[in-house]
């Protein structure tokens, strides 16, 4: 707390209890336990069988307010149950021990400008630096907790009903969710992805964290272990799409507010990833006092991505104020959206030329990376078709040939015969399942033989149980050691191909496929491990999520020239 990026108070996930965390648990053994989310809702109720009763133990955050509330409620459904609740607050990702002092209603917490209050009817103790308590609950009773936050130096806030704020909260969240406009097959699975969506946006300034957490491994034991509680440009189009189609146009608008304000300055200083606030540097670090989920270290904060060069932000940044004046959104004030669009085709102009990091955040060495160039053809191509809708002026001619002169070389330089196949990067034998974007971005079509063949070759080389790998793993050119599970961002492109070359049946198996590993309350990692059956990485990934709605909208619309609003396909060259 306070925000996504703040240094943790819990960091159990990444250490031991002793890291901190908040445990609300029976005293006795458990029969059997089962979650669920209030439906349309982020409010989590986890439902406790003893032998002597059953509980339901609600979760719930208010919408952001001034200050962050954690708010939770024992209520007894069934019997009496001795509950057990175990409080360890410590501050900098597990770090500082806070001096702990009892209040009139339960105790507060403070180390530097780190301030927490705890306010609760039940009994508290301290024992061994943590505050515990124990307490009973009958069928019928509900025994509130509220954890808040606020800076050291202010006052305490004002109580909560807790209760009441619960019941605000549903509330609230009923009347977001009513406005989803997905009807189809699926309609749950996207709903609670929307919800994810909403619950991942930083309120104040409307950017969309990629995941909530930092360090959740890729590979068990491996050092693929990064902080992904930050905002990534290159996932703009592909949330901005699922907002839209899905009838959420206020946070459309200010996710594209959110990017303009991000990436204003100078196209050569693009950033591909930005703080909740828009801050460009973030320093990477790692924690050693933290041995790491399941004992994979290191444990990092911040990413080093901030300083890499990668020209597919470029294609991503164009294409989603393109998408915005497609979907009927009003333009940026000032005309800001054009400034931004014709300073970063003024950049590409030469820039496209230059190898880069690619969109995975490779830390080998730059290379030609094929989808980092076909990005920059989607950059040039949506500043035609917004020149074309009257949108903003520009040398349109001069644009074309750039287009061309592009698209020609990423075909030429970008293919391989021998494979029938387009590859990771110029020259190479390499596979990578970026390729598969390329008929929703509208480069070529998804019947166009090279992309069958790329789509065959991916299918042959890069999947496993059904679920695709990023690329060919070499450590000369990630810079990384092999090692890292199935990437379900992928797996949803290739349900899109699926549907764009006419695989319907093939396209639901996969995408149903996906559906089944989510969690028991329907959330989704970053990466699936078929032979574990678990999932790994951040958790949950918007990324992710946000295949899954765009994937259940194409297969709604069915085959067509390019996937729903990844902008209009260009005719086949």
């Amino acid at each position: 707390m306070p925000h996504f990026d703040s240094g943790a108070c819990f960091a159990a996930l990444l250490g031991t209890a002793d890291n901190g965390r908040w445990s609300i648990c029976p005293a006795g053994p458990v029969k059997a336990i089962r979650r669920r989310y209030r439906e349309g809702t982020l409010i989590l109720e986890t439902e406790f069988e003893t032998e002597t009763g059953s509980v339901t133990l609600i979760d719930c955050m208010t919408p952001r307010n001034k200050m962050p509330d954690l708010l939770r409620v024992v209520a007894g459904t069934r019997g009496q149950v001795k509950m057990n609740m175990e409080l360890v607050i410590r501050f900098d990702y597990g770090s500082i021990v806070p001096w702990v002092r009892k209040s009139g209603h339960g105790i507060s917490a403070i180390a530097g400008p780190d301030m927490l209050g705890l306010r609760t009817e039940v009994p508290l103790r301290g024992e061994g630096m943590k505050t515990v308590a124990t307490f009973t609950v009958s069928e019928g009773q509900k025994v509130p907790f509220d954890l808040t936050w606020y800076p050291s130096h202010k006052e305490e806030p004002s109580a909560l009903n807790v209760e009441d704020a619960i019941q605000e909260t549903e509330e609230w969240w009923r009347e977001w969710s009513d406005r989803c406009c997905y009807e189809g097959k699926w309609r749950d699975a996207v709903l609670r992805s929307l919800i994810t969506l909403k619950a991942l946006t930083f309120l104040p300034t409307g950017g969309i964290a990629a995941a909530p957490t930092t360090s959740l491994p890729e590979s068990l034991g491996g050092v693929r272990n990064w902080d992904y509680r930050f905002c990534w440009v290159r996932d703009a189009t592909l949330t901005l799409q699922a907002l839209l189609d899905a009838g959420y146009h206020k946070e459309a608008q200010e996710w594209r507010e959110w990017l303009l304000r991000a990436v204003a300055g100078s196209p050569s200083e693009l950033n591909i990833v930005y703080g909740l606030h828009g801050e460009r540097r973030l320093t990477e670090l790692e924690l050693p006092w933290l041995p790491g989920y399941e004992k994979s270290a290191p444990v990092r904060i911040g990413n080093a991505a901030y300083k890499q060069f990668q020209l597919d932000i470029f294609g991503e940044v164009a294409n989603t104020l393109y998408q915005c004046r497609q979907a009927g959104l009003e333009p940026p004030p000032e005309d800001e959206g054009e400034d931004v669009a014709q300073a970063l085709i003024g950049f590409l102009e030469t820039g496209w030329e230059q190898p880069d990091d690619g969109i995975w955040e490779m830390r080998g060495p730059r290379r030609h990376f094929v989808h980092s160039k076909m990005m920059a053809w989607v950059a040039v191509d949506r500043a035609i078709k917004s020149e074309e809708q009257g949108w903003f002026t520009g040398d349109i001619a001069r644009w074309k040939t750039l287009r061309e002169k592009i698209h020609k070389q990423v075909c030429e330089k970008g293919f391989d015969s021998g494979m029938n196949s387009f590859v990771q990067y110029y020259g190479s034998k390499h596979l990578d399942a970026s390729l598969l974007m390329m008929p929703l971005v509208g480069f070529l079509p998804a019947k166009d033989p090279r992309v069958i063949g790329t789509v065959k070759a991916i299918e042959e080389h890069l999947m496993d149980h059904g679920f695709v790998t990023r690329y060919t793993m070499d450590p000369a050119v990630d810079g990384l050691p092999d090692g890292e599970a199935k990437f379900l961002a992928c797996t949803f492109w290739l349900a899109d191909n699926y549907v764009l070359q006419g695989r319907q049946e093939d396209a639901v198996k996969i995408f149903e496929r996906l559906l089944d590993i989510r969690n028991d309350v329907g959330l989704l990692s970053e990466e699936y491990d078929p032979d574990a059956k678990r999932l790994l990485g951040n958790f949950p990934q918007a990324f992710t999520h946000v295949g899954l709605v765009n994937t259940a909208f194409n297969l709604s619309h069915g085959a067509g020239d390019s996937a729903k609003g990844r902008g209009a396909a260009s005719k086949p060259r």
